[in-house]
């Protein structure tokens, strides 16, 4: 079996721009990627974890992509929350980019300054 390479802090990195788009689209009043990309930020923070750990994870349910990590003793330990957090955050990988989520109107209708705030604080605490 060939050992993967490294690249943790390449999607740590990527993790940390995701979530700077997510601060600036919300100042932009695109809420709903805002969201977005608050998920997209944590997706990838997990995946760097995962891989800083060992091991590829795939897909994109940030509550799967916590539970597949292989145990630890975390120092420090996760936010509190944290799977809470996923969750809410999980919701947030669809809906903010297909109108066919919702029986009429697009994400940028659905989505508002509460709905980021709160997408960016959570992913702030993961990330």
């Amino acid at each position: 079996m060939l050992a993967l390479a490294d690249r943790s802090a390449d999607w740590v990195d990527q993790a940390l721009r995701d979530l700077e788009q997510a601060e600036q689209s919300m100042q932009a009043d695109r809420h709903e990627w805002a969201c977005f990309a608050a998920h997209q930020a944590v997706e990838k923070a997990l995946k760097g974890l995962n891989l800083a750990l060992g091991q590829q994870a795939w897909g994109h349910t940030l509550t799967r992509l916590w539970a597949v990590l292989p145990q630890q003793d975390w120092q420090p330990a996760p936010p509190e929350g944290l799977e809470d957090r996923l969750r809410l955050l999980d919701g947030f990988y669809i809906p903010t980019r297909y109108p066919d989520s919702y029986p009429e109107g697009t994400p940028g209708e659905h989505f508002g300054r509460l709905q980021s705030e709160q997408a960016l604080l959570h992913a702030r605490a993961i990330t």
